[in-house]
């Protein structure tokens, strides 16, 4: 809100629980391939929903019915402003342990192997350390702004080009692998 000065600052609100937890109800007594089909619909259809104005931007949607991959499903949707994929990943990620040490935190293999053999005596030196963030904050502030302003990306499967697209019907993907499917895929990788 504004103040007289027309100055800009957060103002309190209370938070009714209830206007922000939403469960959807579907005939009882359906298949759970049939309760997955109504599930996909209402993902799409809360994805393309947009968010009231007048309460605080976020909403938790409990889906109380058995689908093939999970008993219940629980969504959180929250609107931009509070978060973007990569900082809510980020917290999600630094509530998550490893399996093989609870003690520390997640950390994922790095898919180069031992590059460090390969560097040069430069990039392992403290002049590289210093000045590479700093270039790759110009590199990554350049081409962003080649991107918005004079580069258009190619169209593919996920960038189709039309106007309008925002407005069209949302479709959600998921898959599931078994642990051993990521190990393969680990092996495969060299990770």
């Amino acid at each position: 809100v504004k103040d007289a000065k027309g100055v800009k600052h957060w103002k309190p609100v209370k938070v009714n629980v209830k206007d922000h937890i939403r469960i959807p109800t579907f005939p009882p007594g359906l298949s759970p391939e049939e309760y997955e089909k109504h599930l996909q619909g209402y993902l799409s259809e809360i994805a393309i929903e947009e968010m009231s104005q007048n309460k605080p931007l976020w909403e938790v949607h409990i889906f109380k019915y058995c689908t093939p991959s999970a008993v219940n499903t629980l969504v959180f949707k929250l609107h931009h402003a509070i978060g973007d994929g990569f900082s809510l990943m980020t917290a999600l990620f630094s509530c998550l342990r490893r399996a093989d040490d609870p003690s520390l935190p997640l950390t994922f293999p790095s898919c180069n192997g031992s590059s460090k053999q390969h560097r040069s005596k430069i990039e392992n030196g403290t002049v590289w350390r210093h000045l590479s963030p700093l270039w790759f904050t110009f590199q990554d502030f350049g081409w962003s702004l080649l991107k918005s302003s004079l580069l258009e990306d190619p169209k593919s499967p996920i960038r189709s080009g039309e106007l309008g697209v925002e407005f069209k019907p949302v479709f959600i993907s998921s898959v599931s692998l078994s642990l051993e499917e990521i190990r393969e895929v680990r092996e495969e990788l060299k990770a």
